[in-house]
């Protein structure tokens, strides 16, 4: 109920605010809403060129195709004429995201058939782990702590082993494999559930878990800042360790105290203690290093971990497939099967994704986000909070609604600011801190047609502004 409020408000009003932008002036046309694409320069004003100052007039005239660019800097949004059809049309300014249209074209094209692909794949995976019996020997093998911290999942239950694949996935930054083992650990979870339109405690426990987003090595992030010639493309990862981290126990102790979850458990104590210690020591390992053998060492362990999961899958089916023949089946049949089940999520998660991607395009486009975003930072200035925060803000904003648009974000901050200036470095940790949330429910709650959110949706919000107050401390620490 909370979600379909939050997303009729959304798009109510930034209809609204459009239409009364078109009626006062401030808007000269809607088109860039509904057609336009990103980046494109938006039109402001149309009028016949001799309207025009004198000068203008003939700096048009002798322009190449008749357009004319005032202060070309491909750094900045110029002011261009273009004279076609006697008339002047005058751009300025780029368009934050996809219009409607194309954002419903490119969620599918873009989006949803390249999850699919990798949900049919991992899905196949997934299946070859429970009829070979490894993803059972997974959950009897973490039941001891898992069920401490999901009490009303059963001991052994297969959910545990696609949550464990889940935040392994997520602690080693493979996103595309981490998206199938979760929705199949949401759909195991749904089996388990009395309330079938209500999210249950496991399923919230676990979406929030998952939204904090600990991240081991956040290898997108640092090939962004390579990119943008940072002097050390890495000078961000423990910060993003650390500030996830603290994240994913805020998001436990939150959900936890609600849920009254035993915290004096010895078992969950141990586990803790055992992924403190982990991190530590791999972080040890990774300052030790130079340079060069920092950005290889990144670089390759979250393929080669994912190429162990994959490698490890397809030995234990063949090893056990004796299990295959059992169930009348076969090693790839048995992967056909759940490549097949995969496909049928993607296409049903469809629509879910398509209604909130919608709704956040027009939310940007009409100019909404900006106030609300340049309100915030005015608020901000004014408290005392150093400008070189504020300026990176917007990463924090957007990146519960979009992570195509807080990267771009990110990328514009590093290149306005620089890959090593503060405003450049808060914004990558912003980046890799905390997860799209709306996109994130959307999805995952869609997948196993859950109406009734209840308490998620103000849980993972929370969950990121911790994120966002914790990154700012941390960055002001390192930097």
């Amino acid at each position: 109920m909370v979600l379909s409020r939050f997303w009729l408000a959304i798009f109510i009003s930034s209809i609204l605010y459009v239409v009364v932008s078109l009626m006062t002036s401030n808007t000269y046309s809607l088109d860039f809403v509904l057609n336009g694409k990103k980046d494109d320069p938006v039109l402001i004003s149309e009028k016949f060129l001799q309207d025009l100052p004198i000068s203008l007039q003939d700096s048009i005239n002798a322009a190449d195709n008749f357009s004319y660019v005032v202060n070309k800097n491909t750094a900045d949004a110029d002011t261009t004429y273009v004279f076609k059809n006697k008339t002047v049309k005058i751009y300025s300014g780029v368009q934050k995201s996809d219009g409607l249209l194309p954002t419903a074209k490119s969620t599918l094209l873009d989006l949803i058939l390249p999850l699919i692909a990798y949900l049919a794949f991992f899905c196949g995976l997934m299946q070859l782990l429970i009829d070979s019996g490894a993803s059972e020997k997974l959950a009897r093998l973490l039941s001891p702590a898992f069920v401490k911290v999901f009490p009303s999942v059963p001991k052994g239950h297969e959910s545990i082993s696609y949550m464990t694949l889940n935040f392994a996935a997520n602690f080693l930054g493979l996103d595309s494999a981490a998206t199938p083992f979760g929705l199949k650990a949401m759909q195991s979870l749904q089996e388990i559930n009395p309330h079938k339109d209500k999210a249950s405690d496991a399923q919230i426990m676990f979406m929030c878990l998952h939204a904090a987003g600990l991240t081991l090595i956040p290898t997108s992030i640092i090939g962004y800042r390579a990119a943008e010639n940072a002097a050390n493309p890495a000078d961000v990862m423990l910060p993003c360790i650390i500030t996830s981290f603290i994240g994913t126990i805020a998001a436990f102790i939150l959900v936890g105290i609600r849920q009254r979850v035993n915290f004096k458990s010895a078992s969950l104590v141990i586990v803790l203690m055992s992924m403190i210690a982990a991190i530590i020591g791999l972080l040890f390992y990774i300052n030790n290093l130079d340079l060069v053998a920092k950005n290889a060492f990144t670089n390759n362990l979250s393929g080669l971990m994912l190429i162990a999961i994959i490698a490890f899958t397809l030995i234990y089916a063949w090893m056990n497939e004796k299990k295959f023949v059992a169930l009348e089946t076969t090693v790839f049949d048995s992967f056909v099967t759940g490549a097949n089940s995969g496909i049928k999520t993607g296409v049903m998660i469809f629509p879910y994704v398509l209604a909130m991607l919608v709704a956040i395009s027009f939310f940007r486009n009409s100019g909404l986000f900006e106030i609300i975003s340049h309100g915030i930072a005015f608020v901000f200035s004014h408290l005392g909070v150093s400008k070189e925060i504020t300026d990176s803000l917007p990463v924090a904003m957007l990146r519960p609604f979009s992570s195509g648009g807080s990267r771009g974000f990110m990328i514009d901050s590093m290149r306005t600011f620089g890959a090593d200036s503060f405003t450049g470095r808060l914004s990558s940790i912003f980046q890799c801190s905390a997860e799209t949330t709306f996109y994130v429910i959307a999805v995952y709650f869609g997948s196993v047609k859950i109406k009734n959110t209840r308490y998620t949706l103000g849980t993972m919000l929370l969950i990121d502004l911790i994120c966002v107050i914790t990154a700012i401390f941390v960055a002001s620490w390192f930097f």
